[in-house]
């Protein structure tokens, strides 16, 4: 089992899921996240209720990529080992290109992307010298196609996400460090709670259970839940254009 686990983004949604789920497993937490003052309850929390374990916090904008090298550093300090990075940090875009909303389409391409460049860079530099560690980036299913409108530069970012994902893989190939791709469906966040088309979306609990089982799996690329989004991404890949267009 991976003892020490580092999340970003840790404070609401999947983050904040992914770190009560493996709190109960007995993991120790290296939790970050912007709202610290979140952080901090989620902190109390898990220490209160499984008092065995070391759960350890900090605020960070991952968009301040000097600061993301720090507090992973910091990390693996306070733990010893940081045995397991899961890349979560990121957002939802507001509207389609084109519509005079370059600066939040900007943010939603730095967050989702140049961050996780520089969570990866930090993450796979404490991995080679500990020469161990499993690399979680958490794509979409949205970046298995382009998608239309709001869902313009999201979709961009995710598919960007798990190439990245694929190429540290095969960097990594041969070696003790693994490198993971999760592709979740929808899954009721903050993210999504908006959309009023939202094909199969489970609940958050649901959507966490099956993301962390996926996530502990250590495979290549894993689409969450499983079924239905697994067979259904063969469908979207290999679905003409024209048809697929009238779909989404």
């Amino acid at each position: 089992m991976r003892k020490n686990i580092l999340i970003t983004g840790a404070s609401t949604g999947l983050g904040e899921g992914m770190a009560r789920s493996w709190a109960a497993k007995g993991c120790n937490l290296a939790l970050c996240a912007r709202r610290t003052e979140k952080l901090v309850q989620l902190q109390s929390e898990l220490l209160a209720s499984h008092p065995g374990i070391q759960v350890v916090v900090r605020p960070l904008d991952v968009c301040d990529y000097d600061r993301v090298f720090q507090v992973f550093r910091e990390f693996h300090e306070e733990l010893g080992t940081l045995d397991r990075v899961v890349v979560n940090a990121g957002m939802g875009s507001q509207s389609a290109v084109g519509h005079g909303d370059f600066a939040s389409n900007r943010q939603t391409a730095e967050t989702n992307f140049v961050a996780a460049i520089a969570q990866c860079e930090a993450a796979m530099e404490i991995f080679r010298v500990q020469n161990a560690g499993h690399l979680v980036l958490m794509s979409s299913v949205s970046g298995v196609r382009g998608f239309r409108g709001p869902f313009n530069v999201y979709a961009a970012t995710k598919a960007a996400v798990a190439a990245l994902a694929e190429g540290l893989q095969l960097d990594t190939r041969d070696t003790p460090i693994r490198v993971t791709s999760i592709l979740p469906g929808y899954i009721l966040t903050d993210i999504n709670r908006s959309v009023t088309n939202a094909p199969f979306r489970v609940d958050l609990e649901t959507g966490v259970k099956a993301l962390v089982k996926a996530i502990d799996s250590e495979k290549r690329r894993a689409y969450v839940p499983w079924w239905p989004w697994t067979p259904l991404s063969y469908v979207l890949k290999a679905m003409p254009f024209g048809l697929f267009s009238r779909a989404m």
